[in-house]
C-alpha cells in the first residue's frame, strides 16, 4: 500500500463561528470524498508525541500566551481572523501529531507517501504569533522533525496555497537546511512573497502570480519549482497543500481546476522519486469553496497513489 491519510476527529471540535471560511465542513467533505479510495489508502489517526518539537519553531513566549488564549467557553479571537474554542488545542496539537505520523511512516518504509487532512491549517502562523486561520505551524514543526528528531540535512517545503505562506518563510528565513518554495497570488494577503525575498543562503522561492492567472500560465511558472528542487536535492519534501488557488475559490482569484492538482502533484512526485526517493508528506492548508476543495484533494491523493 502507498499512500496513508492520516486525521483525527478533534478537527470537529475547533469551532471558529458562524460564517466562517474555515470551518468544520472543510475536512468533512475532503474524509468523505478520500473514502472513494476504499482499500487503496489506509486511514489512521495521529499518535502520542513530544511536544517540546514545537517549541523548535515557536517562541516559548508565544506559546506561554496562546496556552492561556484557548477559552473555557464560546470562542476567542487570537488575531482579526483567527478564532479559537475550547476544543481548538485538541484539534491543533493533533494536526501538528498528523504531520509528525505521517513523517515516521514514511522513513519508516510503511508508505511511499503520505497525506494529512486536518484543521486548523498552519502556513501563516509565524515564530511568535498566530495568524490567517493558523495557529501552529505544522509543516514548519514537520520541518524541524525531520531536522531535529531524524536528522536529515536538507528538507525542502513546496507551498501551492493561493496564500504566501509568511510564517513558513519568517522561521525558515536564515535556515539552509530548509528550502522553501511558494507559488501564491501578488500581491494579496498576507502582503509576503515577493521574488526579492530569498533567504539567508538562496533558501527562499517566491513565485508570485498576478490575479486571473490561468492554468497555462502557472505551470509555465511552476517549472521554476522544479528546477530549484532539482537543484537543491532535499533528502525529503514536505507540501502545504492549499487548494484555494482553484478558479472557484471565494477568498482568491487564480484560476486553476481541479485537475490541475494531479497535474501539480504528479510533477512534485517525478521529481522527487529522482532528489528523495519519493518521500513525501503533504498536510492540508486552504481552500474555502467545498465543492473545489473535495475534488481538488481527491485530484492531490490519486496523484499521490499513481505516480
Amino acid at each position: 500500500m502507498k499512500t496513508s491519510i492520516i486525521t483525527s476527529n478533534t478537527y470537529q471540535n475547533h469551532n471558529t463561528g458562524a460564517g466562517h471560511p474555515e470551518r468544520v465542513d472543510r475536512v468533512k467533505v475532503v474524509n468523505e470524498e478520500l473514502k472513494k479510495f476504499d482499500k487503496q489508502v489506509k486511514w489512521f489517526e495521529p499518535e502520542a508525541y513530544d511536544h517540546t518539537i514545537i517549541e523548535k519553531v515557536h517562541s516559548k513566549n508565544y506559546l506561554d500566551n496562546l496556552s492561556k488564549s484557548f477559552p473555557e467557553s464560546g470562542i476567542q479571537f487570537l488575531d482579526g481572523d483567527t478564532v479559537v474554542s475550547p476544543g481548538s488545542h485538541h484539534a491543533a496539537l493533533d494536526a501538528v501529531g498528523s504531520i509528525i505520523l505521517g513523517i515516521d511512516q514514511v522513513i519508516n518504509k510503511k508508505f511511499k507517501n503520505s497525506f494529512c487532512s486536518v484543521r486548523p491549517p498552519g502556513h501563516h502562523a509565524e515564530s511568535n504569533k498566530a495568524m490567517g486561520f493558523c495557529i501552529y505551524n505544522n509543516v514548519a514543526i514537520g520541518a524541524a522533525y525531520l531536522l531535529h528528531e531524524h536528522k536529515y540535512k536538507k528538507v525542502a517545503i513546496i507551498d501551492y496555497d493561493v496564500h504566501h505562506g509568511n510564517g513558513t518563510q519568517e522561521i525558515f528565513y536564515n535556515n539552509p537546511n530548509v528550502l522553501y518554495i511558494s507559488t501564491h497570488q501578488y500581491p494579496f494577503y498576507p502582503g509576503t512573497g515577493s521574488q526579492k525575498e530569498t533567504g539567508l543562503d538562496d533558501n527562499i522561492l517566491n513565485i508570485p502570480l498576478e490575479s486571473g492567472t490561468n492554468s497555462k500560465d502557472y505551470f509555465n511558472s511552476f517549472e521554476n519549482v522544479l528546477k530549484k528542487i532539482k537543484l537543491y536535492k532535499p533528502d525529503f519534501i514536505l507540501l502545504s497543500s492549499g487548494f484555494d488557488a482553484h478558479m472557484d475559490d471565494p477568498l482568491a482569484q487564480i484560476n486553476l481546476k481541479s485537475q490541475d492538482f494531479y497535474e501539480i502533484t504528479k510533477r512534485i512526485l517525478i521529481v522527487a522519486n529522482e532528489v528523495c526517493d519519493g518521500r513525501v508528506v503533504s498536510i492540508l492548508e486552504g481552500g474555502y469553496n467545498l465543492d473545489a476543495l473535495r475534488e481538488s484533494a481527491y485530484m492531490h491523493v490519486k496523484a499521490l497513489l499513481e505516480i
